[in-house]
């Protein structure tokens, strides 16, 4: 038990520091090396967990789609207008891109597909056509503007991709101010429901 445990943690340290590497570096720069230097472990020692970085990064995508589907499932319930569902769901993946650096990394990870041939699951993907479906929902409910539903999902994960990087606010603001973090998303998510 207590042996099952050791090696659960060590895996779990092992994706975040994988997770670490693949954020900043990208699917081909990120070295099997570089994730064992940010655990303190051996090469051999993290093969023992993970035998190839595509089966890391394959791990993280998998685990960041049931982040998302879970985010789904707890939003999307009956009675609530798919607009709202909407602003929450964005709202709430902002946030987690800004703290969880598995979904950060799952995400550079979906823009770097490391074998087209057998692709890893997607959670771009999977976030896309969530917001498709949500934004086609709303729009027959009359409560988000008659845009193409697919521009605007992409403009919505363009704009997720890269918020993480953005320090929101006027420049005398505290860094990483939820509130102005937060405005920024309502105007943009605002603009979108609007009629033109």
């Amino acid at each position: 038990m207590m042996k099952q445990q050791r090696a659960r943690l060590t895996r779990e340290k092992v994706l975040d520091a994988a997770a670490e590497e693949f954020s900043t570096q990208g699917y081909s720069r990120a070295t099997l090396n570089a994730v064992a230097q940010r655990t303190g472990m051996t090469k051999g020692a993290l093969y023992g967990h993970f035998d190839s970085k595509r089966a890391l990064a394959g791990a993280l995508m998998s685990q960041s789609r049931q982040v998302w589907e879970e985010m789904r499932l707890t939003r999307d319930v009956p009675g609530v207008g798919a607009a709202a569902v909407l602003e929450a769901l964005v709202l709430d993946l902002a946030q987690r891109l800004k703290e969880d650096v598995r979904l950060r990394a799952a995400l550079r990870l979906a823009a770097d597909v490391p074998d087209p041939a057998t692709p890893a699951p997607d959670i771009f993907s999977d976030v896309q056509r969530g917001l498709v479906a949500l934004i086609r929902r709303a729009q027959g409910e009359g409560s988000m503007a008659p845009r193409p539903p697919e521009l605007v999902a992409q403009l919505l994960l363009a704009v997720l991709h890269g918020a993480p990087h953005v320090a929101f606010g006027p420049p005398d603001a505290t860094p990483d101010d939820p509130a102005a973090y937060t405005a920024a998303w309502r105007l943009l998510l605002d603009s979108l429901t609007a009629t033109p």
